[in-house]
């Protein structure tokens, strides 16, 4: 399924290329990348393109969505990314978790910064950061929650955010909000497929069945009780979940959660569609569960980020 089903999808309007060109005028007024990342996909959900662009700036990463993700792989992708030289910050930007610790891990990202303007005597000059991220990630609702009101427009769709805004947040730092940047060329479909499981690429453009199942199948292999406790359907042995889970088994498990749950036409055919909505819908909730789709024990270095 994977290979024909992002055909024809176009990845990169001409919005996202000029705020491409425009963040990269902005990285010379900014001291800090504040990148988001949404924590069930910690790698599928990084723009590569930042590496290149933010090169010798300071960086601070944030899982985003930490709430809903596993809690053993939230430890595990904090010390991948502290291991590639980046401070780290497990955050829940709707509900404000994680964020009073912010401040103190800017200052400490800064330092050197901060030092040489007082060896220079620039006291007080507030540290300007800019936020980045790809389309969905949180970034509007982490800037509203950080700052305790809502200056920037938010929504539950890509591409809400169409141009650069600054933010005053107080005396000692100043955001940059930027619109969010996919790239050109996926090099594995595996990572749009992720991409699209979270949401940062409109379903509109998707078949949501199709979807579905692919997380049906994830689901079976590394979250087996999650999906059983939801949906109380027929549970695989193990020796099927370390063999992997064919899409014809994925299949029929949402064919059992249609059924379970009255996903029905008119003659009593199942609705697969209709119980794909829901399942993507319940993931992307929280309703399944802490469920990280991207697992650390599959990435051994940055260049691995391309293997599923």
């Amino acid at each position: 399924m994977i290979g024909g089903f992002f055909v024809n999808i176009q990845w990169y309007p001409g919005h996202m290329t000029k705020a491409k060109r425009a963040m990269k005028e902005d990285m010379k007024l900014i001291d800090l990348v504040i990148e988001l990342v949404d924590a069930r996909v910690p790698l599928a959900s990084r723009n590569p393109d930042l590496d290149e662009l933010g090169k010798g700036k300071a960086r601070v990463v944030l899982l985003n969505k930490a709430d809903l993700a596993d809690q053993r792989m939230n430890e595990a992708w904090t010390r991948y990314f502290q291991e590639q030289g980046f401070l780290v910050l497990k955050v829940n930007a709707r509900s404000g978790s994680g964020l009073k610790q912010l401040n103190g891990v800017v200052q400490e990202a800064c330092r050197e910064k901060i030092e040489r303007d007082r060896k220079r005597g620039i006291l007080n000059r507030p540290v300007r950061a800019m936020v980045v991220g790809i389309p969905n990630v949180g970034k509007s609702t982490f800037i509203n929650s950080f700052a305790g009101k809502a200056c920037t427009k938010t929504g539950n769709k890509p591409g809400v955010t169409k141009g650069n805004q600054w933010i005053r947040l107080n005396r000692t730092l100043e955001l940059l909000d930027t619109p969010g940047i996919l790239w050109p060329k996926f090099e594995d479909q595996q990572i749009g497929l992720l991409l699209a499981l979270i949401g940062s690429i409109n379903d509109e453009i998707l078949n949501r069945e199709e979807l579905a199942m692919e997380l049906v199948r994830l689901l079976a292999e590394h979250y087996p009780q999650e999906l059983k406790n939801r949906y109380p359907v027929e549970a695989l042995e193990g020796e099927d979940r370390a063999n992997g889970i064919s899409m014809a088994q994925a299949a029929g498990i949402l064919e059992q959660i249609a059924r379970l749950r009255g996903c029905l036409q008119k003659g009593g055919d199942t609705d697969t569609a209709k119980a794909a909505s829901m399942v993507l819908d319940d993931f992307r909730s929280g309703k399944l569960g802490r469920i990280t789709l991207e697992r650390r024990e599959c990435h051994g270095a940055e260049n691995d980020r391309r293997e599923a």
